[in-house]
């Protein structure tokens, strides 16, 4: 048995801005749990963020966890970008504001909760985890757009 939890999570948008959801599958000890959400007018980006951010804050208690997401923004945002940014005052090397400053924050701070080693895996490629974060997305996405 492992203490380690595995999340796999995605983001989706109908439009890039659009309604858009974002999906997480967390695995631990023979358990699953499924989240999902949406937003009526979001981008895929913000979609993405918010579905690691939401995956991490559903944890309980510090976890180690293993995070695959699919989405190259949000690994290198976090484990390249994020130092430079905090020390240029939340500013990009063209000392242009952040964007997605706010999610990015609150991704930083679940993190800092957390042991969290982040793995980037290629989507639509037939990765198990992935495919259902991608489901669960679309499906958050859905309900977003139903509501508009």
């Amino acid at each position: 048995m492992s203490d380690r939890i595995e999340i796999w999570t995605d983001g989706a948008c109908s439009g890039n801005p659009g309604p858009g959801g974002w999906g997480a599958l967390l695995k631990w000890n023979g358990h699953e749990k499924e989240l999902w959400g949406g937003e009526a007018d979001s981008t895929n980006n913000r979609m993405e963020l918010t579905a690691a951010i939401e995956a991490l804050n559903a944890l309980k208690k510090r976890s180690s966890v293993i995070l695959h997401t699919d989405s190259t923004y949000v690994k290198d945002g976090l484990t390249k970008w994020m130092f430079g940014w905090k020390k240029n005052g939340w500013k990009t090397a063209a000392k242009k504001p952040v964007k997605n400053k706010d999610l990015w924050q609150a991704l930083d701070e679940a993190n800092q909760r957390h042991d969290v080693d982040w793995r980037w895996v290629r989507g639509h490629d037939g990765d198990e985890g992935n495919e259902r974060a991608d489901e669960l997305a679309r499906r958050g996405s859905a309900e977003a757009a139903a509501k508009t």
